[in-house]
């Protein structure tokens, strides 16, 4: 065992996304069906259990990286915020604040106002000025609750979802020139909200890049991966240059033979290859190791990871994937890598988007019948990682398992 220390100053927090803990508002995903049967709608019911929450959130790291929902603050296009949840959305992060929290904001988290969407959506160009108006408003209503900015999260798992795959809505499959319509609209939208948010705050601004390993195995995988390879890592990610810190999460490994293998729409092929897997992909943490000195070579930006986890509902499985995320993080910041922080996903168990409720996340578990919330073991585990900024770690198992997986 040896034991990793991290410097005095490392963010260490938890992420969520309104949209996936709130009551649904009034936007595109409400009412969605998901994989497991389950209605994108309560959620996790946090906007009903902010204060409980809260206590989670501050036993659970020194951080939060969070979003408003923009549907519940903003009914029409150009309209003033709702008073009564800019109430509500400002007493929680004061009360965050008070207990010494950073506050990561996320601006768009995947959702639209269904009035957005009936405008055109990210489609038409132009819109963007109705998602910048948000901004303007989240800084003047929020800023000085705020410590670093997120534009957007994930931009390229959302377009990719929405225009190519089919997942998100609008749920349009194979149109790959509007996914490029999409992303030049977006692009142009983080640029431009840069600018707004300096001007009314001196909070670092990122974005949250989702990173993936795709790797070919067989013939033709060997090109595909590269084609997806090149679309999500490098064309999209170039979308996003303008940004004080560079924002991260990653998930997954995934291997082309030829086609895409995951545990969500192959099971049980990940096993047969004796790969290790969690509920939805092929789970390798070296590989975002190694993507992380790519995009440290590339940007030469300071890093923030703005989400890190594994779908599973064991315990001690997620605790292993905390030690290993943790060591491989530790080992490029030794070989010279700016990482400021690690905001693990997720502080409770969340409406796994097109997937459903029974893919979980959490430190914290969520019965979604009733409300009630538990720490886990994980989360416990965690919470010592987090005061006491180190952790006993079997570096030679893990680099073991990267050899060998």
């Amino acid at each position: 065992m040896m034991k990793l220390q991290f410097p005095k100053d490392f963010i260490w927090g938890t992420s969520t996304a309104a949209y996936q803990i709130e009551t649904a508002s009034d936007n595109d995903w409400k009412g969605v069906l998901s994989k497991d049967g389950t209605i994108f709608d309560k959620c996790s019911m946090h906007d009903l259990r902010r204060d409980e929450d809260l206590e989670y959130i501050v036993q659970l790291g020194n951080a939060y990286r969070m979003s408003c929902d923009w549907g519940k603050l903003q009914r029409s296009a150009y309209a003033e915020f709702d008073p009564d949840v800019v109430k509500a959305y400002k007493e929680f992060l004061q009360k965050l604040k008070d207990r010494g929290v950073h506050v990561m904001m996320v601006l768009h988290h995947f959702t639209n106002p269904k009035w957005f969407v009936e405008a055109g959506s990210w489609e038409k160009k132009g819109n963007r000025a109705m998602w910048l108006d948000f901004v303007k408003k989240s800084v003047a209503a929020f800023g000085p609750l705020v410590d670093s900015w997120n534009t957007f999260n994930e931009p390229m798992v959302y377009i990719s979802n929405g225009w190519i795959m089919g997942n998100f809505p609008p749920f349009k499959k194979g149109k790959i020139l509007q996914a490029r319509k999409v992303l030049k609209e977006i692009g142009r939208a983080h640029d431009e909200a840069y600018d707004i948010i300096k001007t009314g705050s001196k909070a670092p601004i990122g974005i949250s890049k989702n990173t993936v390993q795709f790797v070919g195995e067989v013939f033709p995988g060997h090109i595909l991966a590269k084609i997806f390879d090149y679309w999500f890592m490098v064309y999209g990610a170039d979308h996003f240059r303008k940004v004080d810190f560079q924002g991260m999460s990653y998930y997954c490994r995934m291997p082309f033979r030829p086609l895409p293998v995951t545990e969500i729409d192959n099971p049980g092929q990940l096993k047969a290859l004796g790969r290790r897997y969690d509920q939805m992909w092929e789970y390798k943490p070296v590989e975002f190791y190694h993507i992380i000195h790519r995009y440290w070579k590339k940007y030469k930006k300071p890093i923030i990871i703005t989400e890190s986890g594994i779908c599973t509902d064991r315990d001690d499985v997620r605790i292993q994937a905390i030690q290993e995320y943790a060591y491989w993080i530790r080992k490029a910041m030794d070989e010279g890598v700016q990482i400021k922080g690690l905001f693990h996903w997720s502080t409770i168990d969340n409406h796994e988007w097109n997937l459903g409720l029974s893919y979980r996340f959490g430190l914290v578990r969520v019965n979604f019948e009733n409300g009630d919330r538990r720490m886990t073991d994980a989360g416990i585990y965690y919470s010592q990682l987090a005061k006491n900024q180190s952790l006993e770690a079997d570096g030679e198992q893990i680099e073991k398992w990267a050899r060998e997986y």
